[in-house]
């Protein structure tokens, strides 16, 4: 069965104007030029089942509706020298203000290349909200006035830079879904994910226990609990160490 993506247009839209909606499901509007982008990232896996369990609503909305141009413009150039093209506050005031005039946000989060980096932390608290907003960039950037005045916080999920901020909008909301109570077949995997308690994974393992003479770890095939996780804690230790030394650093601080 297809994930219900709900794809929301000034044109298809049936919420009455002024009308404030309350929802127990997290619901999280993604605004975009590009709605095509998200089949498949959220159409899939445990986006999917999340989506079709009703546990979190999803709502693509395509900026190019809240244009007042009749080309449906929403980009131009910019004022003074400078190469590129950048989104125009306009349509993106129409389509925030419009949003807001139906629910209250906790957050209108811009993805950013030069906002807070996404680590678990981050994911682990915005995961607490209930109604969340994503404006996805493209072009050589907003126009300033976008994020002074109508965005709450700006997400980056790493140092470089990509065409628009779908991709990004995408492993944010996935990062989110998972930690939806229900989202997940064993609710505790998600609180022995990497970076929960500040360290990378454990390596695990499966069957077959042999194979091409690579084995499986004895010491979990002991049956030891005690032991074992005494075992996962120290390699974790270890790799965090190796892989991400600034984490290591801050652990043995604490």
């Amino acid at each position: 069965m297809a994930a219900k993506i709900h794809i929301f247009s000034e044109k298809n839209t049936n919420f009455a104007a002024g009308k404030i909606i309350y929802s127990s499901i997290m619901r999280i509007d993604i605004i975009t030029i590009f709605p095509e982008m998200f089949n498949g990232p959220l159409t899939e896996s445990i986006v999917k089942r999340a989506i079709n369990k009703g546990l979190v609503d999803i709502h693509l909305h395509n900026l190019r509706d809240y244009s007042t141009d009749k080309h449906r413009r929403v980009d131009d150039y910019p004022f003074s020298a400078g190469a590129g093209m950048v989104m125009m506050i306009e349509p993106v005031d129409n389509c925030i203000t419009k949003l807001k005039s139906e629910r209250d946000y906790d957050e209108v989060i811009y993805m950013s290349p030069d906002g807070i980096l996404l680590t678990q932390p981050v994911v682990n608290q915005l995961s607490m909200n209930q109604n969340l907003i994503m404006l996805c960039g493209h072009y050589k950037g907003i126009d300033e006035r976008i994020r002074e005045h109508l965005v709450t916080m700006e997400v980056s999920i790493g140092n470089y830079v990509l065409s628009g901020g779908e991709l990004a909008a995408a492993v944010l909301t996935d990062s989110l879904v998972r930690l939806i109570p229900g989202a997940l077949t064993d609710e505790t995997s998600a609180l022995s994910d990497s970076f929960q308690d500040g360290m990378v994974s454990p390596p695990v393992y499966t069957r077959p226990r042999e194979y091409k003479g690579w084995s499986v770890p004895d010491i979990l095939l002991s049956g030891n609990d005690a032991v074992i996780n005494e075992w996962k804690y120290q390699q974790a230790l270890e790799r965090t160490k190796i892989r991400r030394p600034e984490m290591y650093e801050m652990l043995k601080k604490n």
